[in-house]
C-alpha cells in the first residue's frame, strides 16, 4: 500500500511538472541563427529528440500511474517492471529538468562601482 502511494507521489511531484516545463521549453534554443540554412537540420533534430523524450516521459508516467492506482484499488502486489518504469521515468524527468525544462536565467545586473577614492 505504501509502495503505490510513494510511486504515485513521485510521478505527480517530479515527472509531471518536468513534463510541463519541458513542453514549455521544447522550442527554445540558444545559438540558432535564422539566416543560416546549414543549422536548420540540427535544430530539427534537437526538437525531434526533445519531443521523443517528452513522449517517453508521458508514456512512462501514465503506465506507472495506472498500474499503481489499479494495484492500490484491487489490493494486489505491483509487478517488478513498474519499479523499473518508475526509475526510468524519474531519470528522464531529471534529464528534462536539467536540460531544456529549466527557465532561462536573466543576466545579473552589475552593481555600480563606487566613486574612485
Amino acid at each position: 500500500m505504501w509502495d503505490e502511494a510513494l510511486l504515485i507521489a513521485g510521478v505527480l511531484l517530479i515527472a509531471l511538472p518536468a513534463l510541463v516545463l519541458g513542453a514549455r521549453g521544447m522550442f527554445r534554443h540558444r545559438g540558432y541563427v535564422t539566416g543560416d540554412p546549414n543549422d536548420r537540420l540540427s535544430v530539427v533534430l534537437l526538437v525531434t529528440m526533445r519531443a521523443l523524450v517528452l513522449l517517453l516521459v508521458l508514456a512512462l508516467s501514465a503506465i506507472t500511474l495506472v498500474s499503481c492506482v489499479g494495484a492500490w484499488i484491487k489490493d494486489v502486489e505491483l509487478h517488478g517492471m513498474v519499479y523499473v518504469f518508475f526509475v526510468l521515468d524519474l531519470l528522464l524527468a531529471a534529464l528534462v529538468l536539467l536540460t531544456f525544462g529549466r527557465s532561462e536565467r536573466r543576466p545579473a545586473r552589475r552593481r555600480a562601482t563606487p566613486a574612485g577614492r
